[in-house]
């Protein structure tokens, strides 16, 4: 991403994560006349021990010289999660602009083993994806209870943007908006590992453009490399469906991602994906 592009995804993520602490979660007083949630500018620096002034400044997304220690001292403060100091050191100490554009190519093929662990998955519902979410593999499981990812060009199997386009995700996830949130922590995490790569920053805009919900969703969005949670499907054929969601990252030369949902032990999940994946007569 750009330097100016690099320094506005810092101060947006600042700003974020101070609003989602409460004072009496920092050991705070709440006091009174409290505007917005969440900690004070000062009260951030002043927890990392840092000036208010030079505090301000990150978060406003100027291009000064931080360090590692300091940075220590901001994640500390604001309660981050080891994903997301990650994030906070990868904005922070970038050491230029990138230009560069990753081909996807490299990272489309699914190593002959990796195809047999899917196929091999047959009552769990299965995506193989890259470092841009795209979908490069999966299974009849996650055919049947998604969509058929066959009958789309490869240029629009990216999972973000499916997620907001297609209606069958809009209407299978009882809670749309925390299936989104799963993806998008993923995607952030690839974002923050990636700063050369300008396709996350025009994918991004492009999103923003066509669907206002995107934005919303994704200033609020974590920083997580494997969620791991538990999601409420309203199939059309198979009815109430739960899943455990478990992401994976495929070790190897490629960065692949495997995210499984396995039906939940006290469910008749299992049963119904059986039954769903049934020739019909």
């Amino acid at each position: 991403m750009s330097n100016q592009n690099r320094l506005q995804a810092l101060s947006d993520f600042l700003k974020s994560r101070r609003a989602a602490i409460s004072p009496a979660a920092a050991g705070l007083p709440e006091g009174s006349r409290r505007r917005t949630p969440g900690l004070r500018r000062e009260e951030v620096a002043q927890l990392a021990g840092v000036s208010n002034t030079w505090y301000t400044w990150l978060e406003q997304g100027r291009d000064i010289k931080v360090s590692p220690s300091v940075l220590d001292c901001i994640a500390a403060a604001l309660r981050l999660t080891k994903d997301e100091r990650s994030y906070l050191f990868a904005l922070a100490l970038d050491n230029g602009p990138g230009s560069m554009i990753y081909p996807q190519e490299e990272s489309s093929v699914i190593h002959p083993s990796l195809q047999k662990i899917l196929q091999e998955l047959k009552s769990c519902p299965t995506i193989i994806s890259d470092r841009h979410c795209g979908i490069v593999g999966w299974n009849e499981a996650a055919a049947h209870v998604f969509l058929d990812f066959a009958k789309l060009p490869p240029e629009q199997r990216n999972m973000i943007s499916l997620l907001f386009v297609r209606k069958e995700f809009r209407r299978l996830a009882v809670n749309w908006e925390q299936f989104v949130r799963g993806y998008l922590s993923i995607f952030r995490a690839y974002y923050g590992q990636y700063l050369e790569d300008r396709w996350y920053d025009e994918f991004i805009a492009e999103m923003k453009d066509q669907h206002p919900e995107f934005n919303q969703l994704w200033e609020e969005s974590r920083v997580s490399s494997a969620p791991d949670v538990v999601l409420e499907f309203r199939h059309a054929k198979a009815g109430k469906m739960l899943f455990h969601l478990t992401s994976l990252q495929v070790q190897g030369s490629t960065d692949l991602r495997c995210s499984i949902y396995t039906p939940a032990g006290d469910s008749n999940t299992e049963s119904k994906l059986k039954q769903l994946m049934e020739p019909e007569s």
